[in-house]
């Protein structure tokens, strides 16, 4: 609560002004910065690190931009990426790149390939190294002849099936001296850490003892610095702190000593053994081999621009790209070092992100008050950085919240000028600064403990800073300029990117480190594997593009709806219909059930239409508290007059909101246990699309009720039949920035419960905030064992995992923490006899940088995207892992991107094609779109049911802002505030999901 009363009362305490700014409000202690007066409290705000991509295809529901959802949306991400050039200008395809860089060409369609399409340097030659390909296979067929643990097994070969086809790979080589390089810890005393600690490390840049090294030592702005050559062991420095902008050191600067100690060689020759396939050095840990090169290639464009998240560096400069009311958009580039076959690489890729518009903070809160209601909001405020001249040198803080009141009625006890004043007076007698704004403008909050009040207008955003995560229509609004073709993309990287990024020509301190980058991108193998066979109980749709129609087809298997209902959600200001009688809603929905006929669903009754009382507004009821009350009773009271509970209940909404749908699906999923499927007015209404909009919906009730949509051909599912297979999909979803801290994530397993592979219901269980590795794996595989030996009779011989959203450096913990507990469920779901079945885990990483042009009008989509079908497990794969790429589907927009699936246990001993086509076949049986997708359905679906698990806690996802900051009080108080979030956020979870429902994809 702020001190901030009606008359300007600050708040209470003792407080002195002399030597530096006051410090007013409550007296708890701690250390805050000297300069604005204190007094009041913070306000709640946003928090958490941006999120970055790359214009990649995000045609996919609510997630992580898969592809191919029949009805999706693109995800709300912080950044997507694309070429799109600095100042709103867009790069053009054709223009030649610098440093005689391959430009995109248009290519014509004499060949077959897209008309007027485009495809990267279509006129250059693109030859693969034979003699590399040959020796790869060498290398797999000694694999053979060693003995293979199930545990990060080896390559089983390469694939062979489908068309063979010539792509290039945004995979720069990358030339390493065989010598040692030295690994050097750097230790600060005291501590220290956020802005100060980035600061000191440019003090300790314009060190002598450092600057006498500068041109062959790197480091990672923390705890590790890499050198090409030895340095005196340790090399100690002692420097005196001072702000940017001071002239010096003051009398009583705070002295840090920087010590930086030797602690181990890094032999480069080890890394070259490796990349050759040299068994001897198969289980050689390259992780600091690689973080080191990494440090060494980034050492100039953290220098150059601005790190945001891993790896990606953006140069903003002039006006970038309107994104958002005080944000815009610029491109920058991802960089990393990545081991391949004979050769190390560089990947190197677009990204665009949003910014804060840096400024005058006063004129930005006066464009919030023109343009949106209720001015800047704190969640856009929070933890935006400032900077001041008050103090005569440039100090920096960090926003903590929006005041309640302006600077003139804002108040804090100070001594120095005779008890309480505003803040207005003690800048206009303390520094002789008469506001411009001090009754028009609330001041703003700077305190980490204790409220520090500063006026608006004396602050200016500092350039540079990353924007949180994106809502809806600002992610809109950035793809509309990110997502460019391949060509775009590639060219950029190619005519920028290399030379921003200091990586060719090469910048200092490469050239000390005697590493060289080859600016071409790598030419590679591919294939394209045969497109699915779906079927349908009627009709044989085409497949063309991993696509197909079904207008003339009928469900596999329709249900029966049985006896349904539907209710009209009463929200907002337009009524659509005009009561359950009106004419329009009973056309409307004989309309509807017209298409679920047609589709095969058999409907053998009339809804029952029922309707909500008119919902409060937002204005009144922030939080739809009441309002899903309201819906609550008004289902509740129907349940309570039928004697019985419907198939489905049709929800028809006005409005989209962040609290009503969540809502709703909590009060059918977990309150009520029954069915609930919405539509959106503004959508289902319209003429155009409507048919398709039916088509959608219908998918999702058969789907939900039990039914199958479509199936694959016996041929392409043959793999999977020939042995009683479950196949089981994972994932974990986290809480955002906006939550309160301390909310749970979310965790999901699936797994099929039919030989056809079309039902997938969920186990979903809430687990320790922001922990990847799944907490309660072994009793939700229990569970998922025991529905399959319901259904089936028997449990299965297979078993085959795919874990969504693992990095690359949590493998190894995947097959540590989570495998025993698959193990230990098989042990415990049937003991005598004792139950074990084979076990495959692959891992399906979709947060990758790798992207594949086509070198071939003939094997490209009319963007220039490679098509559905295209694998690569050559050239940018593992050295001894058994890895590959697959785009199994279209791309909608952008640049188009394969997941990548690792295999990390394979008890089944899998075989290249086997596993490649099998993902590739299985991702044209998602159940809720005619098209191919680009991640296998189990871990989709998984995706899918840990995004149902967040509606379930939903007011702790989305009501961060109104809880106490997570910056304010103690650790400990913070702990304990984040260990409450989270009993309370269990509590609200409460079972889990009603035992009506877990038996059925309730979640698609």
């Amino acid at each position: 609560m702020s001190n901030q009363g009606p008359r300007g009362q600050g708040g209470r305490g003792r407080g002195r002004c002399t030597g530096n700014p006051p410090r007013g409000g409550p007296s708890q202690g701690g250390h805050a910065p000297s300069g604005p007066p204190r007094g009041g409290a913070p306000q709640g705000g946003r928090g958490g690190p941006p999120r970055t991509g790359d214009g990649s295809d995000t045609g996919r529901g609510r997630g992580r931009g898969r592809g191919g959802g029949s009805s999706g949306q693109a995800s709300p991400v912080a950044s997507v990426a694309g070429d799109r050039g600095f100042g709103g200008q867009r790069r053009g395809v054709r223009g030649r790149g610098d440093r005689g860089s391959p430009a995109a060409s248009s290519v014509g369609t004499r060949d077959g390939g897209p008309p007027g399409g485009t495809i990267f340097a279509a006129n250059i030659p693109a030859v693969v190294d034979r003699q590399t390909n040959a020796a790869a296979d060498q290398l797999v067929a000694a694999f053979k002849g060693l003995t293979i643990s199930p545990d990060r097994p080896l390559r089983p070969g390469y694939g062979t099936l489908g068309k063979q086809i010539t792509l290039r790979a945004n995979f720069m080589p990358v030339k390493v001296p065989k010598g040692t390089m030295y690994d050097y810890t750097i230790a600060i005393s005291p501590s220290i850490r956020g802005g100060e600690k980035r600061r000191l490390f440019d003090l300790i840049e314009a060190q002598p003892e450092y600057q006498a090294h500068q041109n062959y030592i790197a480091h990672d702005r923390g705890e590790r610095l890499v050198s090409a050559k030895r340095l005196p062991d340790p090399l100690t420095m002692r420097i005196p702190y001072f702000e940017e902008g001071q002239p010096g050191p003051g009398q009583n600067a705070k002295v840090y000593t920087v010590e930086i100690t030797y602690q181990r060689d890094l032999d480069m020759g080890q890394l070259t053994q490796n990349l050759e396939g040299d068994a001897v050095q198969r289980d050689l840990d390259l992780a600091p081999l690689l973080s080191a090169l990494n440090i060494v290639l980034q050492q100039h464009p953290s220098h150059a621009g601005i790190r945001v998240g891993k790896n990606r560096y953006f140069f903003p400069s002039g006006r970038g790209i309107p994104i958002a009311q005080g944000v815009e958009a610029f491109q920058g580039f991802f960089t990393s070092v990545r081991p391949t076959y004979k050769q190390l690489m560089v990947n190197v890729n677009v990204a665009m992100t949003a910014f804060y518009i840096p400024g005058n903070l006063a004129e930005a809160m006066l464009e919030f008050q023109q343009n949106t209601r209720g001015g800047m909001p704190n969640s856009f405020a929070r933890d935006v950085k400032i900077t001041t001249m008050h103090l005569g040198y440039k100090r920096r803080y960090s926003i903590k919240g929006i005041g309640n009141s302006t600077a003139r009625r804002t108040t804090f006890p100070c001594e120095e000028l005779g008890g309480t004043v505003s803040v207005e007076r003690f800048f206009k007698e303390k520094y002789n600064r008469v506001l411009r704004h001090a009754d028009d403008l609330p001041v703003i909050n700077v305190g980490a403990r204790r409220p520090t009040w500063l006026p608006a207008e004396i602050c200016d955003i500092v350039p540079g800073q990353p924007y949180g995560k994106l809502n809806d229509q600002e992610t809109a609004q950035m793809i509309r300029y990110a997502c460019q073709p391949p060509a775009v993309n590639a060219n950029a990287i190619m005519s920028r990117g290399l030379g921003v990024l200091g990586h060719h020509p090469p910048q200092n301190p490469l050239n000390g480190f005697g590493i060289s980058i080859v600016p071409e991108m790598t030419v590679i193998p591919g294939r394209e594997l045969p497109a699915a066979r779906v079927a349908y109980s009627s009709g044989a749709p085409r497949v063309s593009n991993g696509s197909w129609n079904i207008l003339q087809s009928r469900f596999q298997k329709g249900t029966n709806l049985g006896t349904w209902w539907v209710l009209v959600v009463r929200d907002g200001p337009r009524d659509e219909f005009n009561g359950r009688n009106d004419p329009r809603l009973i056309s409307f929905l004989q309309t509807f059930a017209r298409k679920c006929q047609d589709a095969g669903l058999a409907v053998p009754s009339v809804p029952q239409i029922f309707s909500t009382p008119q919902l409060l507004s937002p204005h009144r009821d922030r939080n739809r508290t009441e309002s899903l009350q309201m819906i609550q009773r008004a289902i509740q009271e129907k349940v309570d007059a039928t004697h019985g509970k419907p198939s489905f209940i049709l929800v028809l909404l006005s409005l989209r909101d962040n609290f009503i749908y969540p809502g709703i699906k909590r009060i059918g999923d977990v309150l009520l246990g029954v069915q609930t499927v919405h539509m959106l007015l503004s959508k289902a209404l319209k003429d155009r699309g409507q048919d398709q909009y039916f088509s959608n919906v219908a998918l999702k009730v058969n789907i939900k009720l039990g039914g199958m949509n479509h199936l694959l051909d016996r041929q392409d599912i043959g793999w999977l039949t020939s042995q009683k297979t479950m196949l089981v999909g994972m994932d974990v979803t986290h809480p955002g920035p906006k939550s309160i801290p301390g909310t749970p994530s979310i965790a999901a397993v699936v797994a099929n419960v039919d030989d056809n592979f079309v039902q997938y219901p969920a186990s979903l269980r809430p687990q320790e905030s922001r922990t990847e590795m799944i907490q309660e794996l072994q009793d939700m595989m229990i569970e998922r064992l025991k529905l399959y030996e319901k259904r089936n009779r028997r449990l299965p011989d297979r078993v085959i995992v795919f874990r969504d959203g693992v990095s690359e450096g949590q493998y190894d913990l995947v097959n540590r923490e989570e495998l025993p507990q698959i193990l230990e469920a098989f042990k415990k779901v049937r003991q005598s006899p004792a139950y074990r079945p084979k076990l495959t885990i692959a891992i399906c990483g979709k947060r990758h940088h790798a992207r594949f042009y086509p070198t071939d009008s003939q094997y490209a989509d009319r963007n220039g995207n490679t098509r559905p079908g295209t694998v690569v497990d050559r050239g940018v794969t593992e050295v001894f892992g058994f890895d590959f790429y697959l785009q199994a589907h279209a791309g909608l927009q952008g640049t188009v991107k394969a997941t990548h699936y690792v295999v990390i246990y394979d008890e089944n001993k899998f075989q290249a094609d086997v596993l490649q086509q099998g993902a590739h076949t299985q991702s044209y049986l998602y159940a809720r779109a005619t098209k191919a997708v680009s991640l296998i359905p189990p871990a989709y679906y998984a995706d899918l049911a840990c995004e149902r698990g967040r509606f379930y806690i939903n007011e702790f996802l989305n009501l961060g802002d109104d809880r106490a900051s997570s910056t304010g009080g103690t650790r400990q108080d913070r702990d304990e505030a984040r260990r409450r979030a989270f009993d309370d956020a269990r509590r609200a979870w409460g079972e889990g999901l009603h035992p009506d429902v877990r038996e059925t994809m309730f979640y698609i």
